[in-house]
């Protein structure tokens, strides 16, 4: 008899999480301290949900992946390589297309929920 997959409710409190900073080539300004709590991960690994927090600083991005993301509280921008701006507020819902290129800046310190998709390589 198989068992079918279940409801998986995300652990409060998150517990510590995994801190680190941002990767020197990448980094623009400050030196933010970024913690993660992964509560899912599929077992292939292309998929997860969480969040995720951040000092303030900014740094480039490239994202290989598709991002839907929450802001819990803070502030940030999120410049796409064309110069469009994009602030982002508590209460905001938004999506990081995969192949997206430009610089993500944190005002005031970040806290957003994440749900990433990677595909296949």
């Amino acid at each position: 008899m198989s068992t079918s997959p279940q409801l998986q409710r995300f652990p409060v409190p998150a517990g510590p999480g995994d801190s680190y900073f941002v990767a020197p080539e990448k980094l623009l300004s400050g030196n933010p301290r970024q913690t993660a709590w992964v509560h899912y991960a599929s077992s292939d690994g292309r998929f997860s949900a969480g969040l995720w927090h951040s000092d303030v600083g900014k740094w480039r991005i490239h994202y290989t992946e598709d991002e839907y993301c929450h802001i819990v509280e803070g502030l940030s921008v999120v410049t796409s390589a064309d110069g469009q701006a994009t602030t982002l507020r508590p209460g905001d819902d938004f999506v990081i297309p995969r192949g997206f290129i430009g610089t993500w800046e944190v005002l005031q310190p970040t806290l957003k929920r994440f749900v990433i998709h990677e595909p296949p390589a």
